[in-house]
């Protein structure tokens, strides 16, 4: 799918994998057990494939971080889907794609209702939205690390280089989706 996503784009895979693979090997991945694993895993010789591992790495780091916030904030996996749920995505995107029964996603509900979270129509309450921004901060907080040491210069080739990449993933995705991305600017 990358290849056929990024057909004329292949020197610009490249620069962007070897960009990315010094970010990714001075990664800390204390705690963080699937960006640990993925790295320890061969560096590809295929350009595409270095960009895959690289974006990897570093998307289950990010993961990682996500799931340490969920923790500390006091969410299971499925309470944390059915506030996203309350919020802003519908339940038929997020409870079958990750597998969570009737069943379970009413308890989640019942016990986000009784922590205030969620209202009796399962809307997210103010609280609800505010404990979600949190745990989305702490996990922006948590993935920004590795890109602090990034010079400004290498940055800004990467955010170049890596546009195309990004526009071409967008348009191959609806929205809504079951990963809970949100939609580009202009397009829902």
């Amino acid at each position: 799918a990358l290849r056929r996503l990024l057909a004329g784009h292949g020197r610009q895979a490249e620069e962007a994998a070897a960009l990315l693979l010094p970010v990714v090997r001075d990664l800390d991945c204390a705690g963080r057990v699937l960006a640990a694993a993925n790295r320890a895993l061969p560096v590809p010789a295929d350009p595409l494939e270095r960009l895959w591992h690289a974006a990897t790495v570093l998307r289950e780091h990010r993961g990682d971080g996500h799931v340490a916030a969920l923790v500390a904030a006091g969410f299971d996996g499925c309470e944390i889907l059915v506030l996203r749920a309350g919020i802003d995505l519908p339940r038929g995107e997020l409870q079958p794609y990750r597998g969570w029964s009737d069943d379970e996603w009413r308890a989640a509900g019942r016990r986000l209702a009784a922590r205030g979270l969620l209202d009796p129509g399962g809307r997210a309450t103010p609280e609800g939205r505010l404990a979600h921004r949190a745990v989305e901060e702490a996990t922006d907080r948590a993935a920004a690390r590795p890109w602090q040491g990034l010079d400004t210069a290498t940055g800004e080739r990467l955010r170049r280089l890596l546009t195309p990449v990004a526009r071409a993933a967008a348009a191959a995705l609806r929205f809504p989706n079951p990963m809970g991305l949100p939609a580009p600017a202009g397009r829902r």
